[in-house]
């Protein structure tokens, strides 16, 4: 404990001295889009004429039972690509963990106020099969008693997290965009985001990631930051919120309070952050009041414990001195309150399936996310409001915030289906697939260039291998990454072939990697998360044994190059997608300059408490 403590007060310092150093950067704010590339029924959020609609709202909510006022608090997962014909698969899915059929009988059953897509529940196959589900659910909510609207969300953070795949556009992630420093590029590219999430009938992203990632070790967040300095999050928080939103969709800053200096990941533990709360005040809180003055419409909670923000050790998620009385007290915050999955084992540890969801209200949140078990959650709220535990005054407060968001999506106004022509003019045009290779341009970083080895030459190494990790697609629709990697520097004059030698190379694939290295004039490896066991570091020490020189590409998190010895020239291309290996091959061939700069520390490998790179450095040519 004392030794840990004293590690993550050295990497907060070094950060803290890093981000100093860094002098800010001025960047022109995103030109505002012309008329054709905006959804053309949505429309810029506003609060505009708040009493009228709050009455309206009001009135709607008195017409409710009990049963669809608690409906309207959670967002479920449902199995298919159809709302009321998924594939018989999907359909058994759905009865042994939901207890319906399809997502109409979700509906229908439970009155849920929103839907959440995933790839794995085979909600995203393509754009016109997503805008499909999305108008058969917007059907579903509008048949019932009380006609309401849903809120359709998924998580498309890009980067490494991304649930729509090709052939919609796919964008640089969150760390990348912070090694661009570029406010205009994060606006527009979550712009282009949200108009194409718009057209598929999906109205809120569970995005931007407010996180400020201070620990290497962080297994949940890492690339998903911004960064490590707060306030060039905050700067990258305030043009995605501002981008998503001028396309007319909800965004969700997360995860408050803040999890980025965690070491555990709450999808499977019940992460601790041990800052002072001063700490949290000058590290944690500025991405999230950034976004709260930026009009954030919604904020999601962390699955973490924060001793020094709520003594009782209670999940951020249902910590009544957390969300009421730091949120939305302390930070004035009066929107929508979201919390995490509560599927994940940092919310279900202390307490049961059954008084999680009640906590959470109790706490202050307003929707609950993916119950593992909609049943449970769904009669424990009605139990708790008929026990008087719950007031129907507590629900119908939450209820409201949930229509209010609806409301300003305009989703009470007209109708809320989209069409096929929306997907063909919105989604992965060629101006949108150009914007991303521009703003993926900007973030590559170039870490080490030994003997100037970068950029390559045509005629002196002109014969290429590229080895190491091929990730699986957080999208299912890109990679692998060497193939990507290879055929993007054949396509730019090499010869490349593709040797994937995987995240843990054994001795023997690490044999037949330096075997193919043999009369190469260079061998590009991409590593992934090298930690000090990995035997990718064994690769690259034997590659580079050969005497070849090796160029890494780290295609997850940047701290890679302080584990590798050997290494010719290093790269950061912080994800694994096609969007960004791509850039990273012009940048290896010179077709671009790298401009990148660091947006977090890189710590030593032997002397943590050191820093070997930091923030704010990037090489050129």
């Amino acid at each position: 404990m004392h030794d840990r403590t004293i590690s993550r007060r050295a990497l907060l310092t070094a950060t803290a001295v890093a981000a100093a150093a860094v002098a800010t950067v001025t960047v022109p704010a995103a030109a505002v889009p012309s008329p054709h590339e905006r959804a053309p029924d949505r429309l810029p959020l506003d609060r505009h004429d708040d009493h009228d609609r709050r009455d309206r709202l009001r009135r709607l909510i008195s017409r409710m039972s009990l049963e669809e006022k608690v409906g309207q608090l959670f967002v479920m997962r449902v199995y298919g690509h159809s709302a009321t014909a998924p594939d018989q698969a999907d359909i058994d899915a759905n009865l042994a963990e939901i207890g319906v059929r399809t997502a109409a009988e979700l509906i229908s059953t439970y009155h849920v106020g929103g839907i959440i897509y995933f790839a794995w529940a085979h909600n995203t196959r393509d754009p016109h099969q997503i805008a499909g589900l999305s108008n058969g659910i917007q059907k579903a909510g509008l048949a019932q008693r009380v006609p309401v609207p849903l809120l359709i969300a998924t998580d498309q953070e890009h980067g490494i997290v991304a649930r729509v795949g090709k052939p919609a556009t796919l964008l640089p992630g969150a760390m990348a965009l912070g090694a661009s420093r570029s406010h205009s590029d994060a606006q527009e590219a979550a712009r282009i985001a949200g108009t194409e999430l718009a057209a598929m009938g999906i109205n809120q992203n569970y995005a931007p990631d407010a996180d400020v990632n201070v620990n290497p070790a962080n297994p949940v967040i890492g690339v998903r930051s911004f960064g490590a300095d707060p306030q060039a999050v905050a700067g990258m928080v305030t043009a995605q919120v501002k981008g998503y939103q001028s396309a007319g969709i909800a965004t969700a800053a997360k995860h408050f309070p803040g999890h980025g200096d965690t070491k555990d990941d709450s999808h499977y533990a019940l992460p601790t952050i041990h800052h002072t709360r001063e700490q949290w005040t000058e590290l944690d809180a500025p991405p999230f009041r950034a976004a709260i003055a930026a009009g954030v419409t919604s904020i999601m909670t962390a699955h973490i414990v924060v001793p020094a923000l709520d003594p009782s050790e209670d999940p951020a998620t249902l910590s009544h001195p957390i969300v009421t009385g730091v949120l939305r007290e302390q930070l004035g915050y009066d929107g929508l309150v979201v919390t995490d999955a509560l599927g994940m084992a940092g919310v279900r540890q202390k307490y049961g399936d059954d008084r999680v969801p009640v906590l959470a209200l109790k706490a202050g949140v307003d929707q609950l996310l993916n119950p593992p078990d909609l049943r449970v959650a769904w009669n424990a709220v009605l139990t708790a409001v008929k026990s008087g535990e719950l007031t129907e005054r507590r629900v119908e407060e939450s209820v409201l915030r949930v229509l209010e968001l609806k409301e300003r999506l305009g989703l009470f106004r007209g109708d809320p289906y989209v069409s096929s022509r929306d997907v063909d003019r919105e989604v992965g045009t060629r101006a949108h697939l150009t914007a991303a290779d521009r703003i993926a341009d900007s973030t590559t970083t170039l870490l080490v260039n030994g003997r100037g080895l970068l950029p390559l030459s045509r005629r002196r190494e002109r014969n290429l291998l590229v080895v190491g990790a091929d990730p699986a697609s957080p999208s299912g629709t890109t990679g692998p990454p060497t193939t990507v990697l290879a055929a993007a520097l054949t396509e730019l004059g090499f010869t490349a072939t593709a040797l994937s030698t995987g995240t843990a190379p054994t001795a023997a694939r690490i044999e037949a990697a330096v075997e193919a290295a043999r009369g190469k004039d260079a061998v590009v490896v991409a590593t992934y998360n090298v930690s000090a066991t990995s035997t990718q570091r064994t690769l690259v020490s034997a590659l580079a044994a050969s005497g070849v020189p090796v160029v890494t590409v780290a295609i997850r998190n940047p701290y890679d190059i302080a584990q590798l010895t050997g290494v010719t020239a290093a790269l950061a291309a912080y994800s694994w997608t096609d969007v960004e290996l791509r850039a990273a091959a012009r940048v290896i061939a010179g077709r671009t300059r790298p401009k990148g700069r660091l947006p977090v520390p890189v710590q030593r490998a032997d002397d943590p408490a050191r820093v070997l790179y930091p923030i704010g450095h990037g090489l050129g040519y």
